[in-house]
């Protein structure tokens, strides 16, 4: 048996697979090393254990944001207290090259609660551009685009009509705004998940419409430009590309490139990578 995780800053996504066959599937919160202590890590982790305390999985395969060779042994630690076992712990840029282009060559992003991107020649990550954060980058991702809404919205650059929606939606005010965003642990999922009122009302609000339009413009030109154009296809993954679908398309033609796989999770390619069934 073995054990998969993919893990953004919002949800981690764990399933114990047997002979390629998912047996258990359990969602826990996102972990992501750069922003929890090892103490609030094992703690996620001891959520998969107490449900599956009987399983022994002989490896586990970890990707997560935030995963990076310095920041991996804290993940591998953490694991290892409950599941002694092979542990391999990898970013969830790999986890997605691996879901999405297999052993073909490709360009891979990511547009979840963060974003990334990277080339991929099949085996390895050999070109990679920093998200550098929801602060400093992150461009494309739920955390930007809910990021922008909130500065527009309470800038006053949308209708009355489309205010009072807003704020009525999620039971917000601008103090409490305010509050969340500089006071609060893990302002980034809160903007993330703020930006789900851009994809339910665009159509109603064709104004939202620019603010998804910019940011992949911009998830384009600060990134993926950079790899060249190779002529390979450009995966995603994660839920921002997902539901944006039809504006990524748009933005990925508007830079004369080839959209290539979208998917939501990478988990069930992920399964199939594993179980060697590609």
């Amino acid at each position: 048996m073995i054990l998969l995780a993919d893990s953004g800053s919002t949800k981690a996504h764990w399933c114990f697979v047997e002979n390629g066959i998912i047996k258990k599937e359990i969602i826990t919160q996102g972990i992501n090393p750069f922003y929890q202590t090892p103490e609030e890590i094992e703690q996620e982790i001891s959520k998969i254990h107490q449900v599956e305390s009987g399983s022994d999985p002989q490896e586990i395969f970890f990707y997560g944001a935030g995963c990076l060779p310095e920041t991996a042994e804290k993940i591998k630690k953490a694991i290892y207290h409950f599941f002694p076992a092979r542990i391999e712990v990898n970013s969830d840029l790999l986890a997605a090259c691996r879901a999405l282009s297999s052993n073909q060559g490709g360009i891979v992003g990511i547009l979840g609660t963060g974003s990334n991107s990277c080339l991929y020649d099949g085996r390895n990550i050999t070109g990679h551009v920093s998200p550098l954060g929801y602060i400093l980058g992150d461009e494309g991702s739920g955390a930007a685009l809910g990021k922008q809404l909130v500065a527009d919205m309470l800038k006053n650059r949308f209708s009355p009509l489309l205010k009072e929606k807003f704020f009525a939606r999620f039971e917000l005010t601008p103090a409490i705004i305010m509050e969340r965003v500089y006071r609060s642990t893990f302002p980034n999922r809160f903007l993330a998940g703020l930006s789900l009122f851009i994809n339910e009302n665009r159509v109603e609000f064709p104004e939202l419409q620019p603010i998804a339009e910019q940011s992949f413009s911009a998830f384009f030109e600060r990134n993926i430009l950079q790899y060249g154009n190779t002529g390979l296809p450009v995966h995603f993954s994660g839920s921002i590309a997902y539901h944006y679908k039809d504006i990524l398309n748009k933005i990925t033609t508007k830079y004369d490139r080839q959209l290539g796989k979208v998917e939501m999770y990478p988990m069930n390619s992920l399964v199939k990578y594993h179980s060697g069934c590609y």
